[in-house]
């Protein structure tokens, strides 16, 4: 039996009554229920703290892009279950992925303290289409693609023909049926949701059902009430059931439903009065037995209660002030402790981030300053950080952006496409609570299945988090079989005149990990090993963006010809942006690293242009650098340093460096020309890094850090790595001055302003502002943010800007 997936961490009781019949509880049945309880929440503590949850939000400034356009992100990683920044890793995958599930951007980003920013620069090879935007971190792929976040989008290739006609009617209908509690029961009265689809849209569609027995009689009848979502009822039956389903085109789908199971449990979940929801199990087994009803919310449980189920029925009353905002996944477990049945209830936050965003005016000029002044409140919040886009709200801007609290609680917790979601949380009414409960009946997923909750020793995590910063994976197998080689040191290098240097042992799969702090921008990486002593092994750099993509369909991609003004705008924006401002948009922030190499404070340095110059690497050696004595025997070269404060000569040679790249044959140093050296240090000391002890450092640094032509080893493994993706400076033209305002450069800019770190003072209060371009139109602003205690919100406000009488 499939279950709805969740995540626990803490056990916390809940206000909870069970009411079993005319069955009284005793002594005895008292002590049970307390060892029942105890084992399921000591085994879901267990779990969650072993199976740590990550959440990410990204705040797209747009959903619809043109070719040539920069498309800016902010990202949000944070606690599973709190929803607070969680500063455990340090980089997010960004992808933007078409309609065939290939990758055609990728971006590594830099976190701290649970937030970061980037951009991609959209190509014009790109094909018109939808993409997917997806984000997640490398301890979320332990938990598969539909924990990744993801966001639609819209691309437009405006410089190929895009045939502005509407793509053929060939909508495929599809329609799914979930019982509540699981499953249909033979003899058991059940609650069915539906969710009919147009596949060409993506989104739920209207439609006319009857359920026929098996004789062909209409048992009940259906039809969607929002979103393709709805509900019906089915009487107690031991037979199959078919559904006749007839679409707005006229296309009528015959398909049975789930099959139904001779024996089981259900469950179904009411709100009889305010603020109590009743939960009822019925079950197929006639004779007493004890239940446990768990109930939890994002990793903390709420509910946990047994009861004796009498005449196959149980039912528990639960107080809505007892769970926590956002989805309670409420589970049944049988006297064997085995889950049988689930259900889903959303709660709607009670608290979120409350965001003012207020213009200095409704209306606005070409080319004229706006200002924003923010104001969070959300009791004593304090400082939040906010993310803020101004965009023009075109016709092409159709997509639906999900904002930051609808997400959190509501959508990660879901499987597949919500649609509007976050009418989900702003609409009220008893209509509202219909469609929100049906969409907890359509759309439940699972997050981890109960046999790895109650057999733990079977839950593995091959997918560590980054801590401290990008983890480049490398893999080492024999040449001659290619099988997996464990137990060999490996080390990898950056060549540059920053030196990055890291060493580490293969696994027992033949895989090595590199921790590459401060790792920035396109660099080629060196992998090898001492080949003077491991010389046999093939070296590969794994790809550490993830191979396993979502279910998740995008629609089919059509234009219609009430686009076309849309779009030739789009076309004005690119074309003028990178023909005018190419030079302002490929400016970078520089990342905040430590200059120092690798290996810290040399004992001494020596600027070679400082002395006279030799041609031969020995004469170097043995008149300038008195803390290195030059040996030759019959293998070649050595380098023995002298510890000074210890006053002894290590006998073995040293790490010896050039441009960071670790080179083992001291012979290939001594013939390298000394003339395309401009720096030696040297570490007159035992060095140690990780697990390797050296006998000092030897480090050689040519002009430009890029070898000058040194022959590496012809087996080591040289080729570029695209590290932390480098912070793009937003742009936008300033119009200070009348004569700023009177530049005959065009401004067709759609997007005024992207600020991805806006900080709110202790009083909650922040100010901003940005100048319209030479587009009229309607505009929007959008603002979302996070406190540090964990409070999501969001903001949208509207302006106008219009061209002079």
């Amino acid at each position: 039996m499939k279950t709805i997936l969740s995540r626990f961490t803490v056990f916390r009781r809940a206000g909870l009554s069970a009411m079993v019949g005319l069955c009284l509880f005793h002594g005895a049945i008292s002590n049970v229920q307390g060892q029942s309880t105890s084992t399921a929440s000591t085994r879901l503590k267990d779990h969650q703290s072993k199976a740590v949850q990550e959440k990410m939000f990204l705040h797209l400034d747009r959903t619809s892009y043109a070719t040539g356009d920069i498309m800016w992100f902010k990202v949000y990683n944070v606690d599973g279950t709190r929803h607070k920044p969680l500063d455990m890793s340090k980089v997010a995958y960004i992808e933007v992925v078409n309609a065939s599930r290939k990758p055609v951007l990728q971006g590594k980003i830099e976190l701290k303290e649970g937030v970061g920013n980037g951009s991609f620069v959209l190509p014009v090879s790109l094909k018109a289409g939808h993409y997917m935007v997806r984000g997640y971190t490398n301890w979320m792929k332990n938990f598969g693609p539909e924990f990744y976040f993801e966001q639609p989008v819209t691309i437009i290739n405006t410089f190929q023909a895009l045939g502005l006609t509407p793509a053929p009617d060939t909508a495929a209908y599809s329609i799914r049926f979930f019982p509540e509690g699981g499953n249909l029961v033979s003899g058991l009265p059940s609650k069915v949701a539906f969710k009919a689809i147009n596949s060409k849209t993506g989104k739920g569609t209207s439609c006319q059902g009857k359920i026929l027995d098996s004789a062909g009689k209409v048992v009940t009848t259906f039809q969607p009430t929002k979103y393709g979502i709805g509900t019906f009822n089915l009487p107690p039956a031991e037979e199959e059931y078919t559904a006749l389903v007839t679409f707005p085109s006229g296309k009528e789908v015959r398909q049975k439903l789930p099959i139904i199971q001779k024996t089981g449990y259900n469950l179904y979940l009411t709100e009889n009065k305010p603020g109590e929801l009743q939960i009822t199990s019925n079950s197929t087994n006639q004779q007493a037995e004890q239940v446990l009803l768990l109930g939890h919310t994002r990793q903390t449980v709420v509910v946990a209660s047994t009861a004796i189920m009498a005449n196959g029925k149980a039912t528990f009353t639960v107080l809505k002030d007892s769970l926590l905002d956002g989805i309670t996944h409420f589970t049944l477990f049988n006297s064997q402790q085995r889950p049988v049945s689930e259900r889903l209830f959303f709660k709607r936050p009670i608290k979120q981030l409350e965001i003012a965003a207020t213009l200095n005016k409704a209306q606005f000029g070409l080319r004229e300053k706006v200002s924003v002044d923010l104001l969070t409140q959300a009791d004593k919040a304090g400082a939040a950080n906010l993310s803020m886009a101004v965009f023009k709200a075109d016709h092409l801007q159709n997509a639906e952006q999900v904002d930051i609290s609808t997400y959190l609680y509501l959508t990660s917790d879901l499987k597949g496409t919500v649609e509007n979601p976050s009418s989900y949380l702003t609409e009220t009414g008893s209509q509202a609570d219909e469609a929100l409960d049906n969409l907890m009946l359509t759309q439940g997923w699972n997050r981890f299945t109960w046999d790895e909750v109650l057999n733990p020793e079977a839950l593995t995590f091959p997918f560590v988090p980054e801590y401290q910063g990008h983890l480049i994976t490398g893999l080492i197998t024999h040449n001659s079989t290619g099988a997996p080689a464990k137990d060999i040191r490996a080390f990898l290098a950056s060549p540059g005149k920053n030196t990055r240097f890291y060493t580490g042992f293969s696994s027992k799969n033949g895989t090595v990990l590199f921790d590459v702090k401060d790792f920035f921008g396109p660099k080629e990486v060196v992998m090898q090993t001492n080949f003077l002593k491991d010389s046999t092994y093939h070296f590969k750099i794994s790809d550490p963006f993830s191979k396993r993509f979502s279910t998740t369909e995008l629609p089919t991609f059509d234009l219609p010809e009430s686009l076309r003004e849309a779009i030739h705008l789009r076309h004005l924006d690119v074309q003028a942006q990178n023909i005018y401002f190419e030079q302002f948009l490929n400016r970078y922030t520089a990342p905040a690293i430590d200059s120092l190499p690798f290996f810290g404070k040399s004992s001494k340095k020596y600027l070679l242009d400082d002395y006279t110059r030799f041609k031969v690497m020995e004469e170097v050696m043995r008149e300038y650098v008195p803390g290195v004595l030059v040996r030759k025997r019959r293998d070649g070269f050595h380098f023995m340093v002298l510890d000074g404060a210890r006053k002894l000569v290590f006998q073995e040679n040293p790490l010896v460096l050039l441009d960071g790249v670790p080179v083992f044959d001291i012979d290939q140093i001594m013939a390298f020309d000394p003339l395309k050296i401009q720096k030696l240090e040297v570490i007159e000391s035992q060095y140690f890094n990780g697990s390797l002890a050296s006998n000092g450092v030897v480090s050689y640094t040519t002009y430009k850090g890029d070898l000058a032509g040194f022959p590496l080893d012809t087996r080591a493994l040289l080729q570029e790595y695209e590290g932390l993706q480098l912070q793009r400076e937003f742009y936008a033209p300033a119009y200070e001055t009348e004569e700023q305002k009177l530049s005959r450069l065009p401004d067709w800019r759609n997007l005024l302003y992207w600020a991805p770190n806006i900080s709110t003072d202790k009083d909650g209060k922040a100010t901003t502002s940005f100048y319209t371009s030479d587009q009229p139109g309607i505009y929007t602003i959008v603002v979302q943010g996070l406190t540090k205690d964990g409070l999501p919100g969001s903001k949208m406000v509207t302006f106008e800007v219009k061209k002079p009488l």
